[in-house]
């Protein structure tokens, strides 16, 4: 499905974390719907570093690229040398998904570096060249701020990868009340999933990790009792608010959610829906910031980006469900 009217011909779109999940999902939108634009990724990929809590410290994987016919570059945006490679493509529209993104994450100072430091880099060499930036933010801004989730209202968060893409959001309004009409948008990720996002690993969505966990042992895990709130939104809703985004006349900042909070039992409600019967075993939580009550509030979204969300929970797992299956048995083999 089509977002937006221009065909974008001719034109070029930077897609940094462009081997992460919402950046692969981008690459393919646009050279599926979009043909006659060139599309260039840029990510680390991943190594064998790994964060003291055991996860990679780069989650870009090549098989989200398999498919992929655009020019892949290679490099860091916390290296200034390779930077030195962004200023050189003359591009139309980046798309900022390169992040540290792991929320258990303790190393503030590299959080930082990457997150906003690296972000005001590439910020600086966009409207240098009077191109378009389209940002990553997350719902991580609110912490545990009172639900619904309004931008500029209840912005304390828990741990550094919250404080981050705040100080990003910051950033990038103190550029807006000197100048409200560049083109630099801010999106404000609620809890994403779907397709591409296994390698994130143990960082990947719940519902991903609770389906696979259901499919293996018949029995999953949550934290007691499984009344946490989320505003879970599926990755072809997050594509469109992206792609809407390119359309939008001014810079701002909004919340990418469904709109409504559901808890993580009516996801167990949806799962067991579409693969039978399974246990439930509450735990212990371990995380003194794990967020109780995520909303967005999207009617700014969906007043100056004209964003619709179209996948309930419901459906967006059912959408989703033969993508889970498809992964358990790869695991199997």
């Amino acid at each position: 499905m089509q977002f937006i009217k221009n065909t974008l011909k001719g034109k070029t779109i930077l897609i940094t974390g462009g081997a992460g999940f919402i950046g692969s999902n981008l690459a393919f939108y646009f050279q599926n719907h979009h043909p006659e634009s060139n599309i260039i990724i840029f990510d680390k990929f991943r190594d064998d570093n790994i964060f003291p809590n055991g996860n990679p410290t780069s989650l870009g994987h090549f098989k989200n690229l398999i498919g992929f016919k655009g020019r892949v570059i290679v490099g860091d945006i916390n290296q200034l040398s390779d930077l030195e490679t962004i200023e050189d493509i003359n591009f139309d529209y980046i798309f900022h998904q390169a992040a540290v993104s792991d929320t258990t994450v303790s190393d503030q100072n590299f959080a930082m570096r990457v997150n906003h430091e690296a972000f005001l880099n590439l910020l600086n060499i966009t409207l240098e060249k009077k191109a378009m930036m389209i940002y990553a933010s997350s719902a991580g801004t609110y912490g545990n701020s009172a639900a619904p989730n309004s931008v500029g209202i209840g912005e304390k968060p828990e741990n550094i990868y919250g404080f981050s893409k705040l100080c990003m959001d910051e950033s990038v309004r103190r550029l807006l009340e000197k100048n409200p009409k560049l083109s630099i948008i801010g999106l404000r990720y609620f809890n994403v999933y779907g397709p591409r996002e296994f390698y994130k690993g143990k960082t990947a969505s719940m519902i991903l990790q609770l389906g696979l966990q259901a499919l293996k042992n018949k029995k999953v895990r949550l934290f007691e009792f499984g009344e946490q709130k989320r505003d879970f939104v599926y990755i072809q809703d997050v594509i469109q608010a992206n792609v809407k985004a390119m359309e939008c006349e001014k810079g701002g900042i909004y919340n990418i959610g469904y709109g409504k909070a559901r808890s993580y039992n009516e996801v167990i409600d949806c799962l067991k829906n579409e693969l039978g019967n399974f246990e439930v075993e509450y735990i212990k939580n371990p995380y003194h910031f794990f967020q109780t009550h995520t909303e967005a509030d999207i009617q700014q979204s969906i007043r100056d980006l004209e964003y619709e969300p179209n996948f309930s929970l419901e459906s967006g797992i059912k959408d989703y469900i033969s993508e889970i299956k498809l992964i358990y048995e790869g695991i199997k083999q």
